[in-house]
């Protein structure tokens, strides 16, 4: 219940009552009742009105690559979500229109099908209100939209695409950001050391990688917020960052407890997402921890009440990196498409 409150911005109401307890508080911690809540899906979630199909995919991945969707044709999806960057641009801050630095870091697209509100701020409610919003940005692919749309459609081979993925819809805004959601949702980490280690292989991740597991679980808190097997809980937390961006506060500007939280990323694959927070702050995993241990910067009302000192050995700190990195999963290369 309370992931829900965070994620639609009602936390207020909640968070004078609401006491986090870690496991072994109020009993023993169980290594294996902790590895039962990360196990991986069975299944993708997807809209009712948008199911895939490889026509569908197809389509969405030509979109997502192709720099004509932008304003000044050179900027496509992937020059911020790069697959050779776990689905980032590996910068602090990402870079928009006129290779100008924009204020947040570039959020993976990573199991973002798993997501709820999508963007750092919870802005967009679906993945397909998402896919528009960096086009038509002034300050990222610059592109109104139905300049993209009369882009599109003077390009002959986008029209038998679309209607073999869409029959009978229109190349317009709603199936363009239908297409490329749709290949985003297949945008998926594949199983990494840590899941053959939750189905039962003991070899698979090393002694070290699993104290950081148990540390991510208790005395770190680090699972108060990383949940689940995409290592998330889709919500917003204001994690005492010295920033004048209020996030998620600027749309729920009425509720204290959004007010400067950001949306908590996955941590699979992370290591490969350096630098990290949502401005690109720490450099390392390292780092991260170290931040955490110091229990933030600075103090406000909104900062999330997880967030308070604690203190790691050196060997306890590496054992929590190294536990991080058993959720990195070799991925299979991901081949740029042919543009019509």
């Amino acid at each position: 219940m309370r992931n829900r409150f965070y994620r639609l911005g009602l936390l207020g109401i909640v968070t004078a009552t609401f006491v986090f307890r870690v496991a072994g508080d109020d009993k023993p911690y169980d290594r294996q009742e902790a590895l039962a809540k990360y196990r991986r899906p069975a299944s993708v979630p997807c809209p009712e009105d948008n199911r895939p199909s490889a026509a569908r995919v197809d389509l969405g991945k030509r979109l997502f690559f192709d720099p004509r969707l932008s304003g000044p044709n050179s900027i496509s999806c992937a020059s911020c979500h790069n697959p050779a960057f776990s689905w980032g641009d590996g910068l602090p801050k990402g870079v928009g229109f006129g290779s100008k630095e924009l204020g947040r870091r570039t959020p993976t697209i990573l199991n973002v099908a798993f997501g709820e509100l999508m963007f750092w701020d919870g802005r967009a409610a679906s993945l397909e209100e998402q896919a528009l919003g960096p086009i038509q940005s002034p300050g990222e692919m610059n592109q109104p939209l139905e300049g993209m749309v009369t882009k599109l459609q003077n390009i002959p081979g986008y029209q038998p695409l679309f209607e073999k993925a869409y029959p009978g819809e229109p190349i317009a805004p709603a199936t363009i950001a239908k297409a490329i959601a749709t290949f985003e949702r297949t945008v998926i980490s594949e199983k990494a050391p840590f899941d053959d280690w939750v189905t039962g292989n003991e070899s698979a991740i090393s002694a070290s990688a699993k104290r950081g597991f148990d540390l991510f679980n208790t005395k770190a808190n680090c699972a108060a917020c990383h949940t689940g097997w995409n290592f998330t809980d889709d919500g917003f937390h204001d994690i005492g960052l010295v920033s004048t961006d209020i996030g998620r506060g600027k749309h729920l500007p009425q509720v204290e407890a959004v007010q400067f939280a950001f949306k908590t990323p996955t941590l699979r694959n992370a290591d490969r997402r350096a630098p990290y927070m949502h401005d690109g702050s720490e450099k390392s995993l390292e780092e991260v921890v170290d931040y955490y241990t110091r229990g933030g910067t600075t103090k406000r009302p909104s900062l999330a009440q997880e967030i308070k000192p604690f203190v790691l050995t050196s060997g306890e700190k590496d054992d929590l990196c190294n536990f991080i990195r058993t959720l990195t999963s070799n991925d299979q290369p991901v081949s740029i498409p042919t543009l019509p």
